[in-house]
């Protein structure tokens, strides 16, 4: 009996001892098919028993990293990567063995936003369904963070890699999709997108809290926006679990889609969005480029709160690494807050990656965008920057719309519009002593002049007047 005793207590240890080794793990992005962004040191990090030892094999050329695990339970190190390439496969050593296989080198994107950025097939995107039978590329691989919150920074997320093609493309933004999908043909290697995006969310959730908690306006502006059912809208919510679990995974840059939930504290978005995107680069150790979509025309509610949001981001553009696009023209219905057209919004966004990013030449991928104005006795003549080659109205239109004119009045009417190369001359009969001009200034204004390379013009006001934001009565 004491023998029998004797010998399940050697077992039961055996047992505890053995148990206490864990397996080591790794966070979610780390799965067969993922892109690593290429040229660069690139973090592998996971999670395994104290004090064992890592080790890294990549098939690319042979090497072994090595570390060891904290008392936390925790490793990381860092690996070099070639030039964009692949198949590779990576090899994680410890008390058992991790293979992550079909591993592409190239560029990797986050994706990020609100239901604009979200929005896919399954929500009846044409452009993206006529792209179903055709979508297969192994080049192009996708990593889809689903919608999840935590009230404190989160090490993993869900998610696994998938190499693009019918299936995995149905429940993918279409918006990243042909950002991807051109990067992927005009630079010829790998592309690896990361969507993190959630429908309705106001761009607070998406910036660390204490960033927007420690600024007594953002602070503030926060209180406006308006509470749901179907998203958060508490600060830091979806950066703590959609974003902080990525920032340690090595990216090229950001695309962004978001700003129609901040309609009601538009006076602060440009504030906010620098706060962001500055968070985002510190928690990347990187100054990531960041280009973004400009919302478009839609019926709010109440008058002007479109046309300030799109003013905000304008001026984000002053932000250093920041590019936009106008999408006014791919919009048919300004009734419905979900323009169907997105492989014009993916392939402008890709436009501009390619030629600050990548240095590659991609025509004019810059809407003309208001610089200064002179007063001339009743008639002011509008500048541009970005419209070097001239503007033009659109194709088959006889005379351009959605411009107007005020003197002191602060009274706007309807203005003639003359086009002379770069520049637009404007007056009007009625206003003897023009003062202001403002261009596709309202909530569903489409403006019908563009560059020549068919970029419309971004819209603008001269003047800082107060704007009326009460109820907007539609016809």
């Amino acid at each position: 009996m004491k023998a029998f005793v004797k010998s399940s207590l050697v077992l039961l240890l055996l047992c505890i001892i053995k148990g206490s080794f864990a397996e080591i793990r790794l966070p979610s992005v780390f799965s067969d098919n993922m892109v690593l962004q290429q040229q660069s040191a690139v973090a592998v990090w996971g999670w395994s028993s104290p004090g064992e030892k890592i080790y890294i094999t990549n098939s690319w050329n042979n090497t072994v990293d090595s570390t060891q695990s904290t008392g936390n339970a925790k490793w990381r190190l860092t690996i070099n990567t070639p030039a964009a390439g692949g198949p590779y496969t990576l090899t994680i050593k410890g008390s058992n063995t991790i293979v992550l296989k079909n591993v592409l080198i190239g560029e990797v994107w986050v994706c990020s936003g609100q239901s604009n950025m979200q929005w896919s097939s399954l929500n009846g995107i044409p452009e993206i369904d006529a792209e179903l039978p055709v979508a297969t590329n192994a080049n192009i691989r996708f990593f889809q963070i689903p919608q999840t919150t935590a009230d404190h920074p989160q090490e993993n997320c869900p998610g696994t890699w998938k190499e693009c093609n019918a299936g995995s493309l149905k429940n993918f933004s279409a918006v990243a999709y042909f950002f991807g999908k051109k990067l992927q043909r005009d630079l010829n290697i790998p592309i690896g997108l990361i969507n993190t995006s959630w429908g309705g969310t106001p761009a607070e959730v998406w910036a660390p809290e204490e960033s927007v908690e420690k600024d007594d306006e953002l602070k503030e502006a926060a209180k406006k926006v308006t509470k749901s059912n179907w998203w958060p809208v508490f600060a830091g919510s979806t950066y703590n679990a959609m974003i902080y679990p990525i920032t340690s995974f090595n990216i090229a840059g950001a695309i962004w889609y978001q700003g129609e939930s901040n309609t009601a504290n538009a006076d602060t978005y440009d504030r906010l969005m620098r706060t962001m995107i500055g968070s985002w680069r510190k928690a990347w150790k990187k100054d990531i480029p960041f280009y973004y979509v400009q919302i478009a025309p839609f019926r709010y509610g109440n008058r002007h709160i479109g046309a300030l949001v799109r003013e905000a981001q304008t001026k984000t553009l002053d932000y250093p690494g920041t590019g936009m696009v106008v999408i006014s023209d791919l919009v048919e219905d300004v009734k419905d807050i979900h323009p169907r057209q997105k492989r014009g919004v993916g392939e402008r966004l890709a436009g501009w990656a390619l030629a600050e990013t990548y240095a590659k030449p991609a025509g004019s991928y810059k809407s003309p965008v208001y610089k200064s104005f002179d007063v001339d006795k009743n008639k002011i003549t509008v500048h541009f920057d970005n419209a070097v080659e001239g503007l033009i109205l659109k194709a088959g239109d006889k005379k351009a719309t959605e411009f107007y004119i005020a003197g002191e009045d602060k009274i706007f009417v309807p203005a003639d519009v003359k086009i002379t190369g770069d520049k637009v001359v404007v007056s009007s009969k009625q206003v003897k002593n023009p003062v202001a001009v403002r261009f596709s200034f309202s909530n569903t204004g489409i403006g019908n002049i563009f560059s020549k390379a068919g970029l419309p013009v971004n819209p603008f006001r001269t003047d800082n007047w107060e704007v009326a934001t009460d109820k907007e009565e539609y016809q």
